[in-house]
């Protein structure tokens, strides 16, 4: 490494604090490489996951799930929220010397430029700062898109990182957007007792899941007092000192809606604004994503993207995954590549989460399979008393298998423990583990993964 007054020399500069970055970080300062690692903002240290989205919210949903009905809203809302803040400073600073504690990582607060190939500028107030490096990665995230509305700049209206921390707690909340982000903020907030609406601006829930999974989803959410509007679109918000009065089109009628805040769940976009990324020769897409081809590779040589920052699914594991396609690329052999990924499961932690992996039912007719199905009420599986003991059997287990191979093709869990159980499921698809040894498989008890034996023993062909 090489350092004067105002210029930095690197094997390799990481923009971005995200958990692919530091991961990568970590992994090339063990091998010995000389590593910066560039952060504009000291309270992301650690990135996105850590500090306003996997863990924080997670702890929150968690604590919505623990209220006694007897607990003011309010007060409950404010001891959730220190909580969160307390566990999220803990995580950071673990984060923080999880990387400043290595020797051979320089770690550089500031906004981050390119200024040339390879090459890029870091501000931070008055001060600038060149850094080269022969490999750059570039891990800057994404951020909340933001539609452009009448009042939409409204203190009342949130994004999902200030929504944290509201403050007083809305007793009214409006969640525009049904996505993963919108849905859970809508189960976590109504958990905290909050009266919620929803607005979905298509004609169901979930239109990528089968209908019945959709609509099992949507019976649990008004179960929980959340009023869901399809076909639902905000059109202005009107401030008052005591509410936010919302201007909305409902299956082509107008309507006004009358809340405390409003939270803006309209998806995010990936973080390339003033990058400066036409200096290096990097391309982007329509959306500003940066182009990569399967080993993550940019249009510049020897620059890399990784997470949210280009493109596809936003997810904390794929950026972690992305870190180990780099690095083969940067000491290995180079042959690992996006396309290795097989059933990666997701989870949105609604109460309960719902998980899925793999195909539906509707895709897998669409494409001419021959099927198998499977599906229950948690209910009435009796093999499965896990969720009944901790009082919250709603949900469905649906598992869809090639009727020819036993392969399973996918399934949707939607149930306590759903995010642990897909994972076994993904697992079995990967290896190659049939839906037959799924439902002879010896489990422990009590515990949600024996809804397998009781469900895959249901297995019936597609009318």
């Amino acid at each position: 490494m090489t350092n004067s007054e105002n210029s930095l020399s690197v094997d390799v500069l990481v923009i971005g604090w995200g958990k692919g970055g530091k991961t990568l970080a970590a992994a090339l300062a063990g091998r010995g490489q000389k590593v910066a690692l560039i952060e504009q903002f000291d309270s992301m240290h650690g990135g996105t996951c850590i500090n306003i989205g996997c863990v924080p919210t997670k702890t929150l949903v968690h604590d919505a799930q623990e209220r006694r009905e007897d607990d003011d809203a309010a007060s409950y809302w404010a001891r959730a929220v220190q909580r969160r803040d307390t566990l999220i400073g803990t995580l950071r600073d673990v984060n923080h010397h999880m990387l400043a504690d290595l020797d051979t990582v320089t770690l550089v607060d500031g906004r981050a430029r390119f200024v040339g190939e390879r090459t890029v500028e870091v501000s931070g107030g008055e001060d600038r700062l060149t850094v080269t490096a022969p490999a750059v990665v570039v891990n800057t995230g994404a951020v909340p898109s933001r539609p452009d509305l009448p009042g939409i700049d409204s203190s009342r209206v949130h994004d999902s990182t200030s929504l944290q921390h509201a403050d007083p707690f809305p007793r009214r909340l409006a969640v525009v957007g049904a996505g993963p982000i919108g849905l859970e903020f809508a189960s976590m907030f109504a958990g905290f007792g909050a009266e919620v609406t929803v607005l979905n601006r298509r004609p169901r829930l979930l239109p990528a899941e089968d209908e019945d999974v959709a609509a099992e989803v949507q019976s649990v959410l008004e179960g929980d007092g959340i009023a869901v509007l399809h076909e639902a679109g905000l059109r202005g918000v009107e401030d008052s000192p005591e509410e936010a009065l919302l201007r909305l089109e409902v299956a082509g009628q107008s309507r006004e809606l009358a809340v405390d805040a409003v939270l803006l769940a309209t998806g995010r976009r990936p973080a390339t604004d003033d990058l400066g990324l036409e200096a290096a020769g990097i391309d982007v897409d329509e959306r500003g994503a940066i182009v990569v081809d399967e080993h993550l590779r940019t249009s510049a040589h020897g620059v890399y993207a990784l997470g949210d920052v280009r493109g596809g699914a936003q997810q904390t594991y794929l950026s972690l995954d992305d870190h180990r396609i780099v690095l083969s690329q940067l000491t290995g052999d180079g042959s690992r590549s996006t396309s290795d990924r097989v059933a990666v499961p997701t989870t949105t932690f609604l109460t309960p989460p719902l998980a899925a992996v793999g195909l539906t039912e509707s895709e897998a007719r669409e494409q001419g399979r021959d099927v198998l199905v499977a599906t229950q009420k948690v209910a009435a599986i009796k093999a499965m008393p896990r969720p009944k003991t901790l009082g919250d059997p709603r949900g469905l287990v649906k598992i869809v298998v090639d009727a020819g191979t036993d392969e399973i093709l996918g399934a949707r869990l939607f149930h306590v423990d759903a995010q642990e159980v897909i994972n076994l499921i993904a697992l079995a698809m990967r290896t190659g583990t049939t839906a037959t040894q799924l439902r002879d498989g010896i489990w422990t008890h009590p515990s949600s993964t024996e809804a397998l034996n009781e469900t895959l023993g249901k297995l019936a062909p597609v009318e």
